[in-house]
């Protein structure tokens, strides 16, 4: 925050005859880029009441909504609930947690866990138009999707694949919403049941919620809690093997019996 008569401040005093009485706005940040957002995005758990301005949602929407998916199926969708009333349905459904009472907006991102032709049809065209598939490779793309979610049918996974597909959304919308200037934080401790209730499609088992996260701007500041040593989460070629360890046999390698 500017101190008052900060080159930045709107509140800046100025004296003589010749001073502009127009406020000089705080410049906004500079984008930030795709690695410092990811270093930087924060689980923000609580909120200020300010509404996300409309374009800034669409845009969040928009990114989010870019995420690559099976097939390029798109079989995921997201619910933006900034309805009090919905609000207040969510708070319910996981268990009067905060993040619901106090963002202005929450994500609700759904799995579509059925097959579509329509969809697909207008998927394949688009990508044809587009020029990003022939003809022929559109429909030998189409034959393979469609004898892959036989499979995955036949062995009870559609539901599976498409809530993999949602969290990738859901993870454009977290990296999104921080490049955004937004806070979020991906939920647990939700009620499918209640939720979908809240979103209009109780009657749906077609469709499956992959997960929530509010989104506004947040009114907490969050040190970041740290990660594992790379070595203890990142492996070369196998399993348990550390990355960036020197290969077995080489100088100050451990021997692994």
């Amino acid at each position: 925050m500017s101190n008052p008569g900060s080159p930045g401040s709107l509140s800046a005093s100025r004296t003589g005859p010749t001073a502009d009485p127009t406020p000089v706005p705080t410049p906004l940040p500079a984008p930030l880029g795709v690695p410092e957002v990811i270093r930087t995005r924060r689980a923000i758990r609580h909120y200020a009441p300010d509404p996300v301005p409309d374009h800034l949602l669409r845009d969040l929407l928009d990114l989010t909504l870019r995420a690559p998916s099976a097939w390029n199926g798109q079989a995921r969708s997201v619910v933006a609930v900034t309805d009090p009333a919905g609000l207040a349905g969510l708070v319910r459904a996981t268990g009067g947690q905060s993040q619901p009472r106090e963002a202005p907006v929450m994500l609700v991102f759904v799995a579509d866990c059925a097959d579509r032709p329509t969809d697909r049809e207008d998927i394949h065209r688009a990508a044809r138009e587009a020029g990003a598939w022939s003809a022929a490779s559109a429909e030998d793309f189409l034959a393979s999707e469609r004898a892959h979610r036989r499979g995955l049918a036949a062995r009870g996974l559609l539901r599976e694949y498409a809530v993999k597909d949602a969290m990738l959304a859901a993870a454009h919308a977290l990296l999104a919403a921080t490049a955004l200037g937004l806070a979020t934080c991906p939920m647990n401790g939700w009620d499918e049941t209640a939720v979908k209730e809240v979103i209009g499609v109780a009657d749906r088992d077609d469709l499956a919620i992959a997960l929530l996260t509010p989104v506004g701007f947040p009114a907490e500041t969050r040190r970041p809690p740290g990660r594992l040593p790379l070595g203890r989460r990142a492996f070369a070629d196998r399993y348990g093997v550390p990355f960036g360890a020197p290969p077995t046999g080489t100088p100050g390698s451990a021997v692994r019996t």
